[in-house]
This record gives structure tokens, sequence and C-alpha cells, in this order.
């Protein structure tokens, strides 16, 4: 059956510089949150969570004693197993992170080449199997039966040629930001008052591979940001948006 839910939520990429609160922002992502964890920065963030293994166990029934379930990503093959279970649409999540896809290609490398230097046919097999998980997880957020609230895909940060980009190995790195609809960097900012807030560079920025496509109603910036509160401003814009045509179909404007 299709969903009645209206496919209106956000992929985003999220990086920027180690211990600035990338995982943080993850964990304020709609909840029930599943989080495919490569790095082990889960156990640290506030939701209340519970571990789940996805080749061995079935999906967990949401309960309301749990706020986020922690997929531990040890082989390519947990964030497989995991995206198997959400593209099925049967399961209780409203957001999924991956922490970090930066740590998961690295994953999918081992698999490949184990300790051995990639040669270039396995160049090749990295940017298509990379490429592929990125797009089906980017697609979950318009899911035919189940779309989630988010999608968001943590990265380390890297200077190349005097701009900040998600740090990817390969040719995955210059076409992953253009597969979602916001690709942002988060760092640890001074206000004017001297206080230090997290800071979510979201608009176009010299230096930064950062922008949106969501009509620019997230502002050039947003302090101490909220995946949810980004979910909850591209759903009003999105309604004002379609009443506003409604209108201009109607002669009432």
């Amino acid at each position: 059956m299709p969903s009645t839910r209206p496919a209106d939520g956000i992929n985003m990429i999220v990086f920027g510089p180690q211990k600035h609160g990338k995982s943080w922002l993850g964990d304020t992502a709609p909840g029930p949150r599943l989080v495919l964890d490569a790095e082990g920065g889960s156990r640290f963030t506030p939701s209340r969570k519970r571990v789940w293994d996805p080749s061995t166990e079935p999906v967990p029934e949401y309960d309301g004693t749990w706020d986020t379930v922690i997929v531990y990503v040890h082989a390519y093959r947990d964030v497989e197993r995991a995206y198997e279970w959400l593209n099925s649409g049967q399961h209780p999540f409203r957001s999924t992170i991956i922490d970090s896809i930066s740590e998961v290609q690295q994953r999918v490398i081992d698999d490949i080449a184990g300790r051995n230097q990639m040669s270039q046919p396995e160049w090749g097999t990295l940017l298509r199997t990379v490429s592929e998980m990125i797009r089906k997880f980017r697609d979950l957020s318009t899911h035919p039966t189940n779309p989630l609230d988010a999608v968001v895909l943590i990265a380390m940060s890297n200077l190349v040629d005097g701009v900040n980009r998600p740090y990817m190995q390969g040719a995955i790195k210059t076409t992953m930001p253009y597969y979602v609809d916001i690709c942002s960097y988060l760092v640890m900012a001074p206000k004017d008052d001297g206080t230090v807030v997290r800071r979510l560079f979201v608009d176009p920025v010299a230096g930064f591979e950062t922008g949106q496509r969501v009509g620019g109603c997230l502002g050039a910036f947003i302090d101490e940001p909220s995946v949810s509160g980004m979910v909850k401003s591209v759903r009003d814009y999105l309604a004002n948006r379609d009443v506003e045509n409604e209108s201009k179909e109607n002669g009432t404007t």
C-alpha cells in the first residue's frame, strides 16, 4: 500500500572538524531513529538507546523505552542488512543516521582490498558501491510506503585546494554533495558576546562545500541546530509554497 504520509522529509550531509558535535546533531533527528555507528560516537549522545544486530535479529518494536537504535558497523554487510530492513518499510524509524559515511567507505575498502593497495579496477568497484549506497539511503526520504523524516550522512572534513569538503576517497568526493538536499558544515563558532555555539552552515560559503536546495528556508546558518527543527522549517516552507500556488491558481492573489 502506498504511504498516506507525504514524502516531505530531508536528506543531508553534515561534515566538520573532529569533536565539534556531528554525532550530537545526528541525535537531534526525529525519533525513533536508527544510527549506523561506524565510529562508536553514539555511546556519548544523550538519547535513550538499545543495540540491534540486523543480521541476526528482527527489527525492534518501538515500546517507548528507547529513542535510538544503534547498529555497530564492523563490516559493510552490517550497513547492507540495516538498509534491507529500512527499504522493506516494516520498521518504526522516523530517521536514520550514518556516522560516519567516511568510515563506512573505509569498511568497503577493507572488504575489497583488505590490507593491499587498491587497484584501478577496485577503485571503480568502490565508486559504484558507495555511490549506490548513498543514493539508496537518500531515497528512503521518498520511500513509497514509509518515507523517513530525515536521512543524515555524517562525514569527516578535508581541506582540498583551499576548500573544506566532506572527506571521501576517490571520485565519490566530487559527486556526493550533489546527491542530497543539504550539504552542511558544523563547527564550534564564537558569537559576538564571546560565547561559543555549534553553528551549522547550510548556504554556500567561500571555502566550504555547502549548499541547500530547500528554497533558502534554513537561512545562511543555524546556531545550535536541530535536525528535527530543520525538518519542521522545510515542511513549513513547502506548506506555505503550496498555499501560495493554490491561491495563484484560484486567482485569489
